[in-house]
Formats: structure tokens, sequence, C-alpha cells
């Protein structure tokens, strides 16, 4: 849920606030997006158990994975007390922007790997209540090869798990066949609960760029962070030119070293390979908010997964629009330490925002 504030800036719930001031003006003992849990491989192995994880109504789940051989695939799975392998799962999934597919009776909430040498991210939330099937969303990208020569994969799953005794306490995710996660690949686990009073959020707050109005561009930069969450809210005074995203290390970088998958409205979904930039919206002066993590791992590809909404013309007759991509830049050195929109010719409304938080 978002709320409204003056000059169309975004509020968030009170799960997104972090500080006591500013964008997320929530104090800080209400709580937040806690880390409960964390599994990081010391070396290669075909499973990643997190174990002991303390009863939490929400979780928010960030899965950084490398494959290491054949691209067998596995998936992920949910226990309480020990791992869940039986046929308690079903999944509904797009990928690629392909037709669902849907099938109950599995031993997995989604699959994991199937590509071979392949880097991952994962943005997961669970609903975790004890006498209630948990429900699942998850939000996936792959880089499948590396440069920018290649454009990334995505898929999108919504699942569940049919226990209804017990909360999870136990995440899992196992590779099939010869297949191994690599050293280093990890699941954190963050959780949130309405009676939660602690003042030890996650996501840090790392930078705040508030138009005042005038100019084609707006950027942030920031200490680099190996998790990134950024949300941005723009108007343009303009016609339509596409918003474009980029991102850097001391500089921007304006290089063809990006690609993208994204889909517009549903549609079927289109690519583009060794590019200057990333979409982040078709192209509209409409006003739109934007929501994206990034995996920033300073050996690796940084994925990007980016959702936008659009609102259209005015009102309740007129449906808004969205665009969902996934991306990645193939600097394989440094992590991003800045962000930035451009707009072309068209200027920005005063009140537009960018804002960005991070953890390592």
């Amino acid at each position: 849920m978002v709320d409204w504030l003056a000059g169309n800036r975004v509020r968030g719930t009170s799960t997104e606030r972090t500080s006591t001031t500013g964008f997320n003006n929530t104090p800080a003992i209400s709580g937040g997006w806690k880390e409960v849990a964390r599994t990081t491989l010391g070396s290669n192995n075909a499973n990643i158990n997190v174990s002991s994880i303390p009863d939490k109504r929400y979780y928010m789940i960030l899965s950084d994975i490398t494959l290491t051989g054949a691209g067998t695939g596995g998936g992920a799975r949910l226990g309480s007390g020990s791992v869940d392998s039986t046929a308690n799962y079903a999944q509904r999934w797009s990928a690629n922007g392909a037709a669902d597919g849907a099938s109950g009776g599995y031993s997995n909430y989604h699959s994991v790997g199937g590509y071979s040498n392949s880097d991952e991210f994962y943005v997961t939330y669970i609903a975790n209540k004890s006498d209630k099937e948990k429900l699942i969303q998850t939000h996936r990208v792959y880089g499948l090869g590396g440069g920018a020569g290649n454009d990334p994969k995505r898929a999108e799953y919504v699942s569940k798990w049919v226990n209804t005794s017990n909360p999870l306490d136990y995440i899992n995710y196992y590779q099939g066949g010869s297949d191994q996660y690599a050293n280093g690949s990890e699941i954190v686990v963050l959780g949130w609960d309405d009676t939660d009073t602690h003042t030890t959020n996650f996501w840090e707050e790392l930078a705040t760029n508030t138009a005042s109005g005038g100019g084609s561009t707006q950027e942030v930069t920031f200490t680099a962070k190996k998790y990134l969450w950024f949300q941005c809210y723009f108007e343009l005074s303009g016609s339509t030119d596409i918003p474009r995203f980029q991102v850097g290390n001391g500089s921007f970088d304006t290089g063809n070293n990006y690609a993208e998958r994204f889909s517009g409205n549903g549609g079927a979904d289109e690519t583009q390979t060794s590019r200057s930039d990333i979409h982040i919206d078709k192209a509209s002066s409409k006003p739109f908010f934007v929501n994206g993590f990034i995996i920033n791992n300073a050996s690796q590809e940084k994925l990007f997964i980016i959702h936008s909404t659009e609102q259209n013309t005015a009102g309740a007759g007129n449906a808004p629009t969205r665009i969902e991509n996934v991306g990645k830049w193939t600097n394989t050195s440094n992590q991003i330490d800045r962000l930035r929109i451009t707009f072309g010719t068209d200027t920005i409304n005063a009140g537009a925002i960018m804002k960005v938080w991070g953890h390592d």
C-alpha cells in the first residue's frame, strides 16, 4: 500500500519505513524489516539450508545464487523443524512473459537453477500465519551468460505451502544432478511483525533526492551496499520521452554495457542487448512510480528487478499501465554507488523523488 503526501511524494507502509525523518517518517520504535536469519555458503554445496527462523508474520527473502555446473535445476522448500520435501506445494508461474503454467502436488514452491553457471537473484515474500496455508510471491532474474550481448531471463511465481499447523522455521534450496550452489551463494531472511519494536532495521536509507523542478535528469550517489532497494516517483512537464535508467561507480556508465528484458501491460517480452541504459517505463508525461531491487556484488554482473506503474489519463475510468523489467549491468569489477534516470528533452516537475536503501 502506498500513501501520497503533498507534492506527490510517496510514502510506504510502516513495514517499509526505516528512519524518523523525511520520506519514511515513522518512529524507529515501530519496527521494520529486520534480518532474522542468513546462510552463506563457505564452499560449493548442493543445498543451502536456513534453520531456526523465528516466527514472524511476514518474510522478505533475498537470494543471491551462483550455480557451478550442468544446470540440472532444483527448487525451494519450507519446513517446520525440518524441510518438507513431500508434495505439499502448489505453484503458478510465468517464465519470460509466457502464458502461466500451474500445478499442484509439487515438492517445491519455486524452481531454482536450470541454467549452467548462471548468477541468479530472487526477491520473495511469504505470509506466515500458522493456521493458514503459507502464501508466497517470488520474482526471479538470472543473467544467463556474461556480457551485454546476452539478455537476462525472468520468472514470476505465486505459490503455497499447505501446512496449516505450524509457522515455518526452515528454508531449503536444493539442486539436482551434479549441479551445486557456488561458494558465497546465500539466502537472507528478513522478518516483520506488528508486535516488533526493534530499531535494527535491515534497510538503511542511503540517499534521497527530491526535485525542485526543471532539468531532465535526477540522480543519487551513496555508499555501495550488496543489496539495494530503490523507489522513484516522477511527473514530467514534457511529452512522451522514455525514462532511462543508468548506474555506475565513481561516474555513470554510458557505454553499451547493459541488457534487459521487459513486458508492457502483460504483452510479449521484448529484449534489448548491448544498450547504454535500461527502460523503466514505456513513455509518458503522466506520473509514474518505480520499485526496484539490485544485487550488487562487485565481482559479478549486477542484476535488476524493476516494476513500474504509470497513472495514464486521470480518473477511475482509465486503467493505469505497467512495465515489468529485468536487466543487468555487466561491470564485474566494482559495486554500484550511483543511480540516475534521464528523460531526454522532458523536464521533471517539482516534488519528484528518488530514494535508495541498502544493506550488506
